[in-house]
């Protein structure tokens, strides 16, 4: 009957490290895929910088001088219009760059799925072992 036990209880742990393992391998599996997602996003949002970057050149290059010209005819001051003209400009970089910078802030990268995931199992393991 001793024999019998110490088999079970064998049994019971070898039973519970393979589950353990098996856990194991599948949070780093979901950790894995969740962090190349997140890889992904952060590559777009890098591109979206980037495209932020190159439009405020082209504007710059391509509407600068036509704008500030036809509104110094309006306000009847260059200086005045490129000031409007400008500003503008500006706003329309800085608005472009903070999409592109909210894409990657670190709060879009952290892995929640595996974060849920462990929590649950760890959880989980604690009702086991209560």
């Amino acid at each position: 009957m001793q024999g019998n036990s110490n088999q079970t209880i064998q049994g019971l742990v070898g039973e519970a490290l393979r589950e353990s393992t098996d856990l194991a391998q599948k949070e780093f599996t979901l950790f894995r895929t969740e962090i190349s997602q997140n890889i992904r996003t952060l590559f777009i949002g890098l591109a979206m910088v980037v495209v932020a970057a190159i439009f405020a050149i082209a504007a710059v290059m391509l509407l600068t001088e036509s704008l500030v010209e036809w509104l110094a005819t309006v306000v009847n001051s260059e200086a005045l219009a490129a000031l409007i003209v400008g500003g503008l400009l500006a706003v329309i970089a800085i608005g472009l760059g903070l999409y592109g910078r909210h894409a990657m802030s670190a709060s879009t990268l952290t892995p929640q799925r595996t974060m849920r995931s462990l929590k649950r199992d760890a959880e989980v393991l604690s009702e086991r072992g209560a």
